[in-house]
């Protein structure tokens, strides 16, 4: 028969918040995710059509490191949300409200990249990491991002 573990040393027990509080905060990560992939095909679409003047499926595929299949997919998406428009042979464009999107999400990002830099961490890794943190922050912690930065 195994000894019984001793309880010294070991962590406090888990205090858990209220069940609507856990529900809420889990609910808006569910929402970011589901978001955040929106996100980053209209910002991708918004650079590749300055760059470029175009954004192909292929291109969005390609940089976003996905299918063909899998851009179609979400760039489908986008136009059933309004975001997004296409044209035979010709790729796809963004919609006023897709450019909106695209301009807030370019903001937001900036702003996390700026705060993760002026805290020390190395300009690629800020990049890297503000793919991640930007489609999770609320617009309470943007705003004290914006007034740490002093914009």
């Amino acid at each position: 028969m195994a000894a019984k573990a001793s309880n010294s040393g070991a962590a406090p027990p888990t205090v858990l918040p209220a069940e609507t509080t856990q529900a809420r905060r889990f609910g808006k990560t569910r929402t970011a995710q589901s978001t955040a992939l929106m996100e980053d095909y209209v910002e991708l679409i918004a650079d590749l059509l300055s760059a470029d003047g175009e954004a192909r499926p292929t291109d969005v595929a390609r940089r976003l490191g996905v299918s063909h299949a899998t851009a179609i997919k979400s760039i489908s998406r986008l136009k059933r949300e309004g975001l997004a428009t296409s044209r035979p042979y010709r790729g796809v464009f963004l919609t006023e409200a897709g450019h909106d999107l695209a301009g807030r999400v370019r903001v937001r990002h900036r702003l996390v990249v700026d705060v993760l830099i002026a805290i020390g961490v190395p300009r690629e890794a800020a990049e890297a990491d503000a793919e991640g943190l930007e489609h999770h922050v609320s617009e309470t912690t943007l705003a004290a991002f914006a007034k740490f930065l002093k914009r």
